[in-house]
């Protein structure tokens, strides 16, 4: 029984000094399976009210796709360019509606349309929790990237509760 316990308080002192960041580790905030999933259904939610069949994506802060849906009636191509376009928001740490703008012919940063995944069209925002990016959401199938920005920041409200702790 001792040797239960000792093996017991070992494991926990184990456990807690790998939860303690080192000076060689940062400690991140990441998204629950269930955050995106809440953040998806409330952007479809959003869209579908205006009559829009979409599809919408979440991914992580490494842009990993988390959680996809596509109505119905949404094109063959929007799950993959809502996945792309959250990838975009979170990779260049920008809206995909400003990254629009920014690389439009002529512009210094027009280069960034030749990026595999780029998709410098509105529908993709980040989503951060304390000063953090800690993943994205990408909306396609709107009629316009300004209203797949509308449905996309639905998501984010749906989360902001969870997201400021």
């Amino acid at each position: 029984m001792n040797k239960t316990i000792a093996t017991a308080a070992a494991m926990l002192a184990a456990t807690a000094a790998f939860a303690q960041p080192s000076p060689a580790t940062h400690s991140i905030r990441v998204l629950t399976p269930e955050a995106a999933q809440k953040a998806v259904d409330a952007a479809m939610a959003e869209c579908r009210k205006q009559g829009f069949q979409v599809a919408v994506a979440v991914v992580d802060r490494s842009g990993v796709t988390q959680a996809l849906l596509r109505d119905r009636f949404a094109g063959a191509h929007t799950p993959a360019l809502a996945a792309d376009k959250a990838w975009t928001a979170v990779s260049f740490r920008t809206s995909t509606s400003e990254l629009a703008k920014a690389t439009q012919a002529g512009q210094p940063a027009s280069g960034l349309r030749g990026v595999p995944r780029f998709a410098g069209v509105g529908g993709g925002l980040t989503i951060e929790a304390a000063g953090s990016i800690v993943g994205g959401i990408g909306v396609s199938g709107a009629p316009s990237g300004d209203a797949d920005d509308v449905c996309a920041k639905a998501g984010i409200t749906a989360l902001r509760d969870d997201l400021e702790l």
